[in-house]
């Protein structure tokens, strides 16, 4: 994140919000770039460990020997409380309320979907 470094090291595979969906990414992936939505990265550890960090949006930039995450904010999942989801959520709420156009209001609704989905997937 602007912040801050969360995570930095090998992992065999990652799990990102991508705009398009959740995607994997593993080792020799083709080269990607692609836009975060709201939602849970997952990275698995060549020991079998995971970590899981939040993500309110950013980028992702994939190649065959990396993969680099630049997110707009970021929070291990451990620190993300209700109240940040609820106040995430309802910022959002007010994003398609005030959304000016179709492709606006759409590209709101998604992004309050998917905050939606993770406050039900952190069982909050």
């Amino acid at each position: 994140s602007p912040e801050r470094l969360l995570l930095s090291g090998e992992v065999t595979q990652v799990i990102v919000p991508g705009s398009g969906g959740y995607l994997t990414v593993m080792a020799n992936h083709a080269p990607m770039m692609t836009t975060l939505s709201p939602g849970i990265v997952e990275t698995t550890t060549p020991s079998g460990g995971n970590e899981q960090i939040f993500v309110r949006g950013g980028f992702a930039d994939i190649s065959p020997s990396g993969f680099t995450l630049l997110a707009e904010e970021a929070t291990n999942i451990k620190d993300v409380d209700e109240s940040y989801l609820d106040q995430q959520i309802k910022d959002a709420e007010e994003d398609v309320a005030d959304a000016q156009n179709e492709e606006t209001k759409q590209a709101a609704e998604f992004r309050l979907a998917r905050l939606q989905e993770v406050k039900t997937a952190l069982g909050h």
